[in-house]
């Protein structure tokens, strides 16, 4: 479904206003989570330039007669249900406009490294001290502490330095060993996650208290470290660093990728009774009553001699055969799926995944559905990313109540820009 402004529906955050100061991945992406959840996104760009992920690309947006738009695939990820406006930060005027609309939300976010904003008067001590109760959420590569809280930081730097390259990737000595990039921007998600999980905490603490608001802030770096889980536990009671696996699991055995006669699956026999299910399966119950087999425990410690037993077995069969099998076996197992397969899945259609929504310069523009599905507050309103300054009218004169003439004589300036695409 989709039509309307952000917010209209009856969602959950209906009736908040975000004030987004942020840009490229970690706070455009808690914005749009805010936005999905009914919460009024107002993002703020600089005229002439936007926001620098709606040029990283291709792809772009192709426009109804299938030229190339300016609106990245990235940009298009991560920036539904908000309108844009185009504000120059750096001059007086625009920063007396960013501090009339701060007074008039509920949360601000922003991702300027350490103190960038703080010259123009646009930090949270400054922004708060108009507005108390204002939710103040920054998002750096590492934090407003600490030895570098200076620094710059994008995802392939932090999944180096929190760990998740050393835990991703075949072993060291083998094809395609060594060190390996998880395949999308791990980090950004992740701090754009616990970042809006820590605004709508506030929000509730606020309201439900009675209280004001206050400052949050979200470390890129923390929040990779943070979500490393299990394999930060392993290491800080053993002392030792996690191995490589590839496509296996350290501690549970089989959990991995299996070649079959045309091509891969990807099986995992959580516990002890899925193995002994699957040894009957693959006509091998000798594995199962081998006792070095016959627990997951051990199971870990002799991999390196049960894997290959198994592997032989798959080969004999093929992908589908394999997995109609497993299934009916209500052992867990699935194909190795390109986004392509992905979509065509008839399991992403029943759920309704993606949906279709008009564009200011396209007939429409496919996203992916939020995955937080509320039985009394649907999540059914979706709008298009914004073009750049697409609501630069309709926000200042709605909720700063600036004229047409002011507008105009702030655009002359380079103060503001519009899009000229309509609203």
């Amino acid at each position: 479904m989709s039509g309307g402004m952000p917010g209209v529906s009856d969602a959950p955050l209906k009736g908040v206003r975000v004030l987004d100061l942020s840009r490229v991945f970690s706070g455009p992406w808690a914005t749009q989570l805010i936005g999905d959840l009914g919460a009024e996104v107002v993002k703020v760009e600089q005229p002439g330039r936007g926001d620098d992920l709606r040029r990283l690309g291709p792809p772009f947006l192709r426009d109804r007669d299938g030229g190339e738009t300016a609106e990245s695939a990235y940009f298009l990820s991560t920036n539904r249900n908000k309108r844009s406006i185009a504000v120059d930060l750096s001059t007086p005027e625009g920063q007396d406009i960013v501090r009339g609309l701060a007074r008039a939300s509920d949360v601000c976010v922003e991702n300027f490294k350490v103190g960038n904003l703080a010259k123009y008067g646009l930090d949270a001590d400054s922004l708060r001290q108009d507005n108390p109760r204002l939710v103040y959420c920054s998002i750096t590569a590492f934090g407003q502490t600490g030895p570098y809280r200076h620094r710059a930081g994008y995802d392939t730097l932090l999944q180096a330095m929190c760990g998740v390259m050393s835990l991703t990737g075949n072993p060291d000595g083998e094809p395609g060993g060594g060190p390996t990039k998880v395949g999308f921007v791990l980090s950004d998600l992740l701090s754009g996650m616990y970042a809006a999980l820590a605004i709508v905490a506030a929000l509730y603490g606020r309201d439900a208290r009675g209280g004001g608001g206050q400052a949050i802030d979200i470390s890129m770096f923390d929040a990779q470290l943070a979500a490393l889980s299990h394999q930060a536990m392993h290491y800080l009671l053993s002392g030792e660093n996690p191995k490589r696996f590839g496509s296996a699991a350290p501690s549970v055995v089989p959990s991995q990728r299996f070649a079959c006669s045309d091509g891969h699956i990807i099986l995992v026999a959580g516990n002890d009774a899925q193995f002994r299910r699957l040894c009957q399966l693959l006509g091998r119950p000798d594995l199962a009553e081998d006792a070095r087999f016959a627990t997951n425990g051990a199971r870990v410690r002799n991999r390196a001699t049960l894997i290959p037993e198994l592997e032989r077995v798959f080969l004999g069969r093929s992908k589908a055969e394999w997995l109609a099998s497993l299934e009916e076996a209500g052992l867990v197992a699935g194909p190795i799926n390109d986004l392509s397969d992905v979509f065509a899945d008839p399991h992403v259609a029943a759920r309704d995944t993606v949906v279709r929504v008009r564009h200011a310069q396209a007939d429409d523009v496919p996203l992916v559905r939020s995955p937080m599905r509320f039985s009394a507050t649907p999540l059914d309103t979706y709008t298009a990313p914004p073009t750049h300054g697409q609501h630069t009218d309709d926000v200042l004169t709605g909720l700063l109540g600036m004229q047409a003439a002011e507008l105009d004589a702030l655009e002359a300036r380079g103060i503001i820009a519009r899009s000229g695409v309509g609203s």
